[in-house]
């Protein structure tokens, strides 16, 4: 590391930037932008790695849902930056999901490149999974609570979860720089805490701080151009002020403001595992045609410390049927149709194939109609030009779903309407028609667990270099 490293400066309030050069690593974003974060003075790079925005399905594989040379790509840029100007990088959630394995999966890329750089960072692991006995310990004392809608949970629950993962907050990031880390690679974090982290370890106050984590926490999705590249912003003693890394691009009070509803329930008030960011009486000032300042956020320290728990079970295997139906006739007709099909489908699972419905499940969704909305789609009419009929078939076991897909292909194919003279015919995605997706997951804890410390429940190896 240059010899100009600040990171253990007096605790003193001091003003902090932290550059963030995108809404989630691998995203990719261009090295100018960072060289002119780097260049405005930044303390920090911060960048989250996933989130549970996908699905449970990442959580439930321990797998990433970014490729893993656009992570490179990323990690890149950003590790020959932050080693350069003597800063911390850190990367929260890593591997989309928060997993021990995305932790390992994410530092092996950056071994890889620190190697090839002729660098020597010293790297934090902090690993945020949760073994189910330790969970169930915690449940029968009586330190997890739901949180709505979830009920009550069961320790036969915690069993089912291929994985669990508790959500850190920003102490456990500070302490591992504190240790030395010239680079932090965290579990799940919530998408906040990466950011905070360093100001709040400067000194900075909670309230910007945790405000301005908030609001650049996706990057450029603050900005009036998201799509032009990430935000550095500046926390002081009073507040904090943002702008983009992209000269081209703007903050505006709108565009700041308007994050505080993203992700989260209250538009004022958000929840962290140290406290709640309180930002009802914040005030907005567009500083000039880019720059925006924030003033008035405060934060309600917690008096005990929670971690929000994720879990993924598998629900069942899927196999899925896309098929395109063009017939006017058809279209015009198109719930009768599908009345028909299901009913015909839930008999012959029944009768040909000897399932019973507690076996499986059958669903048709039409992409072009109303398969995003469902029932509570307003517009009805006039029938669409095409549709695209999906068959998903979820079962107990691989071989039952794709048997009952198979079973319907014939149908999917030809079925007609009541009273048509001629057979009709529809078009399948691609041969073969089904496509087996195996297991299919969903979450099953929506559960905080009650801390000892802020560092309970978390696990950290620094490797030096």
């Amino acid at each position: 590391m240059p010899d100009h490293d600040d990171r253990n400066e007096s605790p003193e309030p001091v003003t902090t930037r932290v550059l963030v050069p995108t809404g989630m690593l691998g995203a990719g974003f261009t090295p100018e932008s960072v060289a002119r974060g780097i260049e405005l003075g930044a303390h920090a790079i911060a960048v989250d790695g996933g989130s549970t925005d996908s699905g449970p399905y990442y959580l439930g594989a321990a797998t990433a849902k970014t490729a893993e040379r656009a992570v490179a790509h990323d990690l890149r840029i950003l590790l020959v930056a932050a080693q350069r100007a003597g800063i911390p990088l850190l990367v929260g959630s890593c591997g989309t999901s928060g997993t021990d394995a995305g932790v390992d999966w994410v530092a092996g890329i950056l071994d890889k490149i620190a190697e090839e750089e002729g660098l020597s960072p010293t790297v934090a692991r902090i690993y945020s999974e949760q073994h189910p006995e330790t969970v169930v310990a915690r449940l029968e004392a009586g330190r997890i609570t739901p949180l709505e809608p979830a009920g009550a949970l069961t320790p036969h629950t915690v069993a089912r979860c291929e994985h669990i993962v508790g959500l850190l907050g920003h102490d456990p990031l500070v302490r591992a720089i504190e240790q030395g880390a010239d680079v932090v690679l965290a579990g799940r974090t919530t998408d906040t805490a990466v950011l905070a982290a360093v100001p709040l370890m400067r000194g900075c106050p909670p309230g910007p701080s945790w405000h301005a984590a908030k609001t650049a926490e996706c990057g450029g999705q603050c900005t009036v151009n998201p799509r032009t590249g990430g935000v550095i912003f500046e926390v002081d003693v009073d507040g904090f002020t943002i702008e983009p890394l992209n000269p081209d691009s703007a903050c505006t009070p709108t565009s700041v403001a308007a994050h505080m509803l993203y992700e989260n329930a209250d538009p004022f008030r958000m929840r962290e595992p140290a406290g709640v960011l309180d930002t009802s009486r914040a005030t907005y000032l567009a500083l000039d045609d880019r720059r925006v300042r924030v003033e008035g956020s405060a934060f309600e320290p917690a008096t005990v410390h929670t971690m929000k728990l994720e879990g993924s079970a598998i629900a069942g295997y899927q196999t899925i049927v896309l098929v395109g139906i063009r017939d006017p006739e058809v279209l015009t007709r198109l719930d009768e149709w599908l009345d028909a099909m299901a009913a015909f489908l839930a008999d012959g699972a029944q009768r040909v194939l000897g399932l019973t419905p507690d076996d499986h499940t059958i669903e048709l969704r039409c992409y072009g109609r109303d398969a995003v909305l469902g029932e509570l789609e307003p517009l009805t009419s006039p029938p669409p030009r095409e549709v695209g009929v999906l068959l998903v078939v979820t079962a107990r076991d691989q071989v039952t779903a794709t048997a009952i897909a198979k079973f319907a292909n014939p149908y999917l194919l030809h079925m007609p309407l009541a009273g048509m003279r001629d057979l009709p015919s529809y078009a399948f995605a691609g041969s073969p028609a089904e496509t087996p997706r195996g297991p299919v997951f969903e979450f099953v804890l929506q559960h905080v667990v009650e801390l000892d410390s802020p560092l309970d429940l978390s696990r950290t190896e620094i490797f030096a270099s």
